[in-house]
C-alpha cells in the first residue's frame, strides 16, 4: 500500500527522530524541516501541505535506480540532482521504503564520522 503524503513525512519523521544524534530543525526556511547527525543534512521535509514530499542522500546508481522505478521519486529538490533524491506519494511508496531510504541517508551521511557515533541501536 503506497503511503499517502502525510504519512509519508510522519514516518520519514519518525525513522530520522530514531536515529543516534540526529536532530532537526528550520536553518533554510520556515517551509523545510531538515534533519542532521553531526551538522550534516541528511533528510529534508518540506512543510508545504500542497507539495508533501521528502528529500534524502542516495548513491548516485542507487538513486538513478529509484528515479527510473518510481514516478514519483524525482532528482532532488534544493541539492545535488545526482546524490539526492525526493520521494512524494504514489505508487510504490511505501512506509518502509520511506525509513529504509531516511537509515540509508543517514548512514551516507554518518559514514565518515568514528565508529561510536555511527552505532545504531542493535548495531552491537
Amino acid at each position: 500500500m503506497s503511503a499517502a503524503g502525510d504519512r509519508l513525512q510522519d514516518t520519514a519523521r519518525q525513522a530520522a527522530l530514531a536515529l543516534p544524534d540526529a536532530s532537526h530543525g528550520y536553518p533554510f526556511t520556515p517551509g523545510l524541516d531538515v534533519y542532521k547527525v553531526a551538522g550534516k543534512v541528511f533528510l529534508i521535509v518540506t512543510d508545504d501541505p500542497d507539495e508533501q514530499i521528502i528529500t534524502v542522500k542516495c548513491e548516485l546508481e542507487h538513486a538513478r535506480a529509484q528515479v527510473r522505478r518510481y514516478a514519483s521519486v524525482t532528482p532532488g529538490r534544493y541539492l545535488d540532482k545526482r546524490h539526492w533524491i525526493s520521494l512524494g506519494p504514489g505508487p510504490g511508496i511505501t512506509e518502509r521504503l520511506v525509513t529504509d531510504a531516511v537509515e540509508d541517508s543517514y548512514d551516507l551521511v554518518a559514514e565518515p564520522l568514528p565508529l561510536p557515533r555511527r552505532d545504531r541501536p542493535g548495531d552491537r
